[in-house]
């Protein structure tokens, strides 16, 4: 496998970053949210989601792009030849698509630079 170049290893080094950063940002609130009594559960995450009006802004914005990654993940594995996408969608939903799809980008980066596609 080709080396990745200087600008590669600070993009995929940023991605991975963004990442961790995520996956604490998110699940230190997620792990809060389910430890409370009488949580609801699942559902009960997603109607907090819409508890008002700006939380349904955020929650429907995160929906909808989640939905847009999702497309993009499919469409650019296909084009470059990424296997086992469906696990980044799928822990996208288990985790964080905040958190699996800077990962895929670090995938992508990396499958870029290995078919000379990336100037």
């Amino acid at each position: 496998m080709k080396q990745l170049s200087p600008s590669g290893k600070a993009l995929c080094a940023f991605y991975v970053v963004l990442a961790v950063v995520a996956l604490v940002a998110t699940w230190s609130f997620n792990l809060q949210f389910f430890a409370l009594p009488d949580n609801g559960g699942l559902i009960g995450f997603v109607r907090g989601g819409y508890a008002n009006p700006a939380a349904a802004s955020l929650t429907n914005d995160l929906f909808l792009l989640g939905a847009a990654c999702t497309v993009f993940m499919f469409i650019e594995a296909r084009r470059l030849g990424i296997r086992f996408v469906w696990v980044y969608v799928i822990l996208s939903f288990a985790i964080a698509i905040s958190v699996m799809f800077p990962l895929f980008m670090v995938a992508r980066q990396m499958r870029l630079e290995a078919s000379h596609a990336y100037n």
